[in-house]
């Protein structure tokens, strides 16, 4: 089935519910989404026919309105960052070769710089500020004044989605109308979603995460969205309580700022029924605290972009037999874990690891993209043979249970000797002052790499004390001891996503390394 189709089947059965709800508290029944994204795609057709257009906005209806109305063009969405850079908005249009920009009144100043860098044939502004720009269009006018006839499709694109560029520039990844939507209707059963439920949706609607684990599922089930504009912890319960929100996406990093706020204010969370998250480990406090005051109901996941919302589900029921398990496969993907190989070369899929052994899992299934835009080079070492390469070093208990251990890229080779940064970043973080901290290897004429950690405290704890700490801990061998240190009070750089960019550590920190 394509998406469209799956939409279209929604506002067959629930034209008269609502379908969104924006946090400034204006309100979209199906049938109203289905008419304003239909006048959307007609107005976009009689513009840029076949063309491509990037969206750059926080989460809102216009958002919405878009992905739904290139999907019945046919033409993937441009979903671009928000926090991005110009220059970097600027190579993701280009290689989405995108013709149009629709823009909001946060990312207005950027737009506009973006306009003028890049030669966009139409510019579609919705918000209220007064925007002086030749190019420019209003949005409601737009949508207001365009044909709601049906739409003529072009094809089965559905959205042009970009990496987080953790550890290289974002790549773009297209996937089609079915693809998304096996994406899509593998959440409705990992959730039991329906029309009844009522989802809040506070990650960047961008982001793959949000877009096909979260928007696209509770569209498809007719459910109810709760667009928050942008993640702030008092505003997010807040709108829980206002709107009996049942279900909640957040990574980690929203988690651990979402608790401490419940904590003070006892907002009525008693309707929210689970909450999904992943992106980063999730540890056994972080469930405990959540479960304390949030919901017994975590769901911890695990994808990636190329892969769509998700290739492993953990169900709550599991969590405490499984501490910090990203649990098995979900139900349209072939998980395998096997010898790891050089980045260069392709993993064996026949060569699989025993339990509890480390090992690097590959997937396959037929929600998976095909493959990057202009970027041969990165795609034959991602896809190969039908399967899909993670780069994520797992390993696998007696009862089938994944467990994320790290990269294959992050791994440190240090004087012929493997290391995963994980276990020392474990190490360290077990040290009672220490709030943060993020291991990688620099290179060394010597060792070829030594391990490095930036530690982040609200002490004066110092290196030597954490050196000292390392030789004392019997769980770390003395060669995976990091040799050097930055120790800070600022926050570890991370994506949107909760991920921590290293690069932007070395940059900060090691700026001559």
């Amino acid at each position: 089935m394509k998406l469209r189709e799956a939409f279209a089947r929604t506002v067959r059965c629930y034209p008269n519910k609502t379908a969104i709800i924006t946090d400034s508290g204006r309100s979209f029944t199906y049938a109203t989404l289905d008419e304003r994204s239909t006048r959307l795609a007609n107005a976009l057709h009689h513009r840029i026919g076949d063309g491509r257009c990037a969206v750059l906005a926080h989460n809102g209806h216009p958002a919405v309105e878009s992905m739904l109305a290139n999907n019945k063009r046919g033409v993937g969405t441009a979903q671009l960052s928000n926090r991005a850079a110009v220059s970097e908005l600027e190579r993701m249009v280009e290689t989405g070769s995108a013709r149009a920009l629709l823009f909001d009144d946060a990312n207005a100043e950027t737009a506009l710089e973006l306009l003028d860098r890049v030669g966009f044939e139409v510019a579609i502004h919705a918000g209220e500020r007064d925007i002086d720009h030749d190019l420019v269009e209003s949005y409601e006018t737009v949508v207001s004044d365009a044909d709601h006839s049906p739409v003529q499709s072009v094809g089965d694109e559905c959205g042009i989605l970009y990496t987080s560029g953790t550890t290289s520039a974002p790549k773009a990844v297209t996937f089609d109308q079915e693809q998304l939507w096996y994406g899509a209707i593998q959440v409705v059963m990992e959730h039991g979603i329906d029309e009844t439920d009522t989802a809040l949706c506070t990650t960047p609607w961008y982001h793959m995460v949000t877009t096909d684990a979260w928007i696209y599922p509770h569209l498809v089930a007719g459910a109810t969205i709760v667009l928050h504009t942008s993640f702030d912890p008092t505003e997010a319960l807040s709108l829980i309580e206002e709107h009996n929100v049942s279900g909640l996406l957040a990574v980690p990093t929203q988690l651990k700022a979402l608790i401490p706020v419940q904590q003070e204010r006892a907002f009525d969370v008693d309707s929210l029924g689970y909450i999904r998250t992943g992106g980063s480990i999730v540890t056994e406090d972080l469930v405990a605290d959540t479960t304390e005051h949030l919901t017994d109901q975590v769901y911890n996941t695990y994808g990636m972009t190329e892969a769509g919302p998700d290739l492993t589900f953990a169900h709550p029921s599991v969590q405490e037999d499984h501490p910090g398990t990203i649990g098995k496969e979900s139900f349209s993907w072939e998980i395998r874990v096997v010898e790891t190989a050089p980045l260069d070369e392709h993993p064996d899929p026949e060569a699989t690891v025993d339990a509890g052994e480390r090992g690097e899992i590959i997937a396959r299934g037929p929600g998976m993209s095909d493959g990057y835009i202009d970027n041969p080079e990165a795609e034959a070492k991602s896809y190969f043979d039908g399967w899909l390469r993670t780069r994520d070093v797992a390993t696998v208990d007696e009862d089938d249970y994944l467990y994320i251990v790290d990269r294959v890229d992050n791994m440190i080779v240090s004087g012929g000797e493997n290391v995963y940064p994980t276990e020392v970043e474990t190490a360290l973080e077990s040290h009672p002052d220490v709030e943060e901290v993020c291991v990688f290897g620099l290179n060394d004429d010597q060792w070829g790499q030594v391990v490095t950690a930036v530690v982040v405290t609200d002490t004066d704890l110092t290196a030597e004390q954490l050196d000292e700490y390392c030789l004392e801990t019997e769980s770390l061998a003395d060669f995976k001891r990091p040799r050097e240190y930055a120790v800070t009070s600022d926050p570890l750089a991370r994506s949107d996503t909760g991920t921590v960019v290293r690069s932007r550590l070395v940059e900060k920190h090691f700026p001559d390394r």
